[in-house]
């Protein structure tokens, strides 16, 4: 004889959940960019030189790269008329950004677990105010750049004006990113280690450090095309070195639009489907 009880998901459906998190970031707005200062003050508090260490660390990356391609290596000649420092400075400070999301952005549910076991707080807006505040350093990076390609005489062109597009972009792919990641990583630990893992990979396979479009063009380029962090890298150098538009690479355009909705689309799943457990996991 079938029961005469049905036992109903708690779980929200699709459209509640995007309707709950658009809703915590509306109502949550002041918080979040409160929360964003005070993420970025706690990150660099705790060391002597404080604040320098956004640009010190940064700085002595991009020395150690341009010394070991440059001198050591001596494949650092000028590209397209621009020196080769000038090219790895373009293309390596948003993978400053991407790395910090890639990891820290991963685990910004665990680090601030206070706010999901001790406060009622939203959880989906974790990810946002983590990214905001990695976002401050890069804009400042960014600032630094340009002011590097200024002081050594290299002349700022029209194309710099879709830089802000680029930037959003990386903001809000890396956003997502770590609206999928955190949930997971707050139940599995396990996830996040993989991460980590991978990131070295990632670095190492996006053309960050080397001109894809100068390879010969197989598998590899085509699947280096995919990449979203390689879109990204290409894109903050056609507005410093290769002057392109990004309407005229329309086909790479569309694939990081696919990727962009894929990611939140993994986002909103990974938030609906941890939701309800993870106060009791923290």
């Amino acid at each position: 004889m079938a029961s005469s009880f049905e036992i109903k998901s708690t779980r929200p459906s699709v459209g509640e959940t995007i309707v709950t998190i658009v809703r915590d970031h509306i109502d949550y707005r002041k918080q979040i960019f409160k929360l964003a200062g005070s993420d970025l003050r706690r990150t660099y508090r705790a060391s002597a030189l404080g604040w320098s260490w956004a640009i010190i660390k940064p700085l002595v990356t991009i020395f150690v790269y341009w010394f070991a391609f440059a001198i050591g290596l001596r494949r650092g000649g000028d590209i397209e008329g621009y020196p080769f420092v000038l090219w790895l400075i373009s293309g390596i400070v948003p993978w400053f950004y991407m790395s910090e999301m890639l990891t820290l952005g991963t685990e910004c549910i665990l680090r601030n677990r206070y706010l999901v076991t001790k406060m009622k707080y939203p959880v989906s807006t974790i990810p946002t105010f983590t990214s905001i505040s990695k976002f401050s350093v890069h804009l400042i990076l960014m600032m630094i750049t340009i002011l590097i390609f200024v002081i050594t005489g290299n002349e700022l062109t029209i194309y710099l004006v879709q830089l802000p597009f680029y930037m959003l972009c990386n903001f809000l792919f890396f956003t997502g990113w770590a609206m999928f990641a955190a949930p997971i990583a707050a139940i599995s630990t396990d996830f996040s280690n993989l991460v980590k893992s991978f990131v070295t990979a990632v670095f190492w396979l996006s053309g960050v450090l080397f001109q894809v479009d100068t390879m010969h063009k197989g598998l590899a380029h085509k699947l280096l095309m995919l990449n979203p962090v390689t879109f990204l890298c290409n894109g903050y150098r056609n507005c410093f070195i290769y002057h392109t538009w990004f309407f005229d690479q329309p086909k790479r355009l569309l694939y990081f639009a696919v990727w962009l909705v894929v990611i939140y689309a993994l986002g909103i799943w990974s938030y609906r489907r941890t939701r309800s457990e993870m106060a009791d996991v923290l």
